[in-house]
């Protein structure tokens, strides 16, 4: 499937004043999000961690201040003295034969992977936006349709009672009018309850209540086969990636365990000053190798490599969940699309008999209840129609999402977007308070005016 092709969702269209399309309800689904503002800050902190990484491979400049108080008493004397010293050490990692890096290329790794993550939960908060704005729509509708029926049993209530003062019809006729049309209003409150319901959850997933609801845009296109949009899914889907990133993680936290058994060459520079003016200077360099620590760093190794393992195995189940969900959201549009055919089907012969029966009633052929049947059921399948035409509407929109398409950059929706990079191009070099760190504050509230 084409991503170009998704340019056509949210087109517009003649809209009535103040009505939102599902393009508007995406927007503010995403702009007003928390969710997302959590998982930013979830990558802002693993962005963190490679600075951190960086910061290993670099000098480290310790000052102290030292006072000690020294006291002798011996043969009748006593000798006191203070002593002062300041001292100033820089010491470096000079060579860890690939610990260091592989912690840092690790580090990067797991950077990549919580940018796939935040662009699922994207996915998840997009999904459940149209979720959302179809299920307003699909309970607006009802309340239309169960307002009418309730008008119409009105209409059958007073002509079954005008026919009843005539003597046509029985007592018995009125009360079957009566229930049908109490159970109708039964349902239009039910119905109104739902769609304050479908409000709340609107307003939970972008922010505000809708203000109105424009028509859905034409159905998305789907690719031609169910393997070809499996296929499509596996190279795409967010899920897919941040765990073949993990999995490069924990490839290289194996390396980096192995390493710890290398020896590691430091050195350090040591300057010190007295309150007396007298000064040292001391430097060295040290080479240090572990060679028994209890066995540690074999459970170290061992487990790093149990973790490796995991994580492939999560990758392959992840795999398999992708073209599981491809595979139900393919099945429910062409469930959908087959109820649909047929309910129109049932909504024709539906009308034609309540056409029909209504008017041999009218001859006395058939009974009040016989009416009350017929319109009963062509209520029901105009009923199922809302739900069946809302269900393929969401089930397009669920392949997407499952095929890793359900994105502001795939929509096309065409807004600004959050960019992963900016944070962590201003912190991968673990900068240092001064001008850098204002450069890094300039990033920040760049990125909070840019949400």
């Amino acid at each position: 499937m084409r991503r170009s092709a998704l340019a056509l969702l949210l087109g517009s269209i003649s809209l009535p004043a103040l009505a939102e399309t599902l393009g508007d309800t995406l927007v503010a689904a995403y702009r007003n999000s928390h969710l997302l503002e959590q998982e930013r800050a979830v990558l802002r902190a693993r962005d963190e961690d490679v600075a951190s990484a960086m910061a290993a491979l670099r000098p480290v400049l310790d000052w102290a201040l030292n006072h000690n108080f020294n006291q002798f008493k011996g043969s009748g004397l006593t000798n006191t003295t203070n002593t002062t010293t300041t001292s100033l050490t820089a010491s470096m990692t000079l060579y860890d034969f690939g610990r260091s890096q592989a912690a840092i290329d690790a580090a990067k790794e797991t950077v990549l992977a919580a940018r796939y993550a935040l662009l699922g939960v994207e996915q998840d908060v997009l999904l459940t936006a149209v979720q959302a704005f179809m299920e307003v729509r699909e309970a607006a509708e009802q309340v239309e349709l169960q307002g009418n029926s309730t008008r119409v049993l009105s209409q059958e209530l007073q002509a079954a009672q005008d026919r009843f003062d005539v003597g046509e019809i029985t007592v018995t006729d009125v009360a079957q009018a009566s229930a049908q049309l109490a159970a109708s209003r039964a349902a239009l409150t039910a119905a109104e309850g739902n769609l304050q319901v479908a409000y709340e959850n609107y307003a939970a997933a972008t922010g505000a209540r809708p203000k109105g609801l424009s028509a859905p845009p034409p159905l998305p296109s789907r690719p031609a086969t169910l393997a070809a949009a499996q296929a499509a899914a596996q190279k795409s889907h967010p899920a897919i990636l941040q765990a073949s990133r993990l999995v490069a993680a924990a490839e290289l936290g194996v390396a980096a365990a192995a390493a710890q058994r290398n020896p590691v060459l430091t050195g350090s520079v040591v300057g010190e000053a007295d309150k007396d003016g007298g000064t040292r200077a001391a430097m060295g360099v040290q080479i240090k190798k572990t060679l028994y620590a209890g066995g540690r760093l074999s459970a170290v190794h061992r487990k790093a490599m149990a973790d490796r393992d995991q994580s492939r195995s999560v990758l392959l189940n992840i795999s398999r969940q992708v073209n599981q969900a491809v595979g139900i959201a393919w099945a429910n549009i062409d469930v959908a699309r087959a109820q649909i055919g047929a309910i129109d089907q049932q909504i024709s012969a539906a009308q034609q008999a309540y056409n029909g029966v209504r008017e041999e009633a009218t001859l006395g052929a058939r009974t009040t209840l016989d009416v009350l049947d017929a319109e009963q059921s062509l209520l029901e399948a105009r009923a199922n129609k809302i739900t069946a035409e809302a269900n393929l509407q969401l089930a397009h929109y669920q392949l997407l999402a499952a095929m890793g398409l359900l994105t502001v950059k795939d929509l096309k929706l065409g807004i600004p977007t959050y960019d992963p990079s900016a944070y962590y191009n201003a912190v991968r070099d673990a900068p240092y308070t001064s001008r850098q760190g204002e450069s890094l504050d300039r990033v920040m509230r760049a990125l909070g005016k840019g949400n």
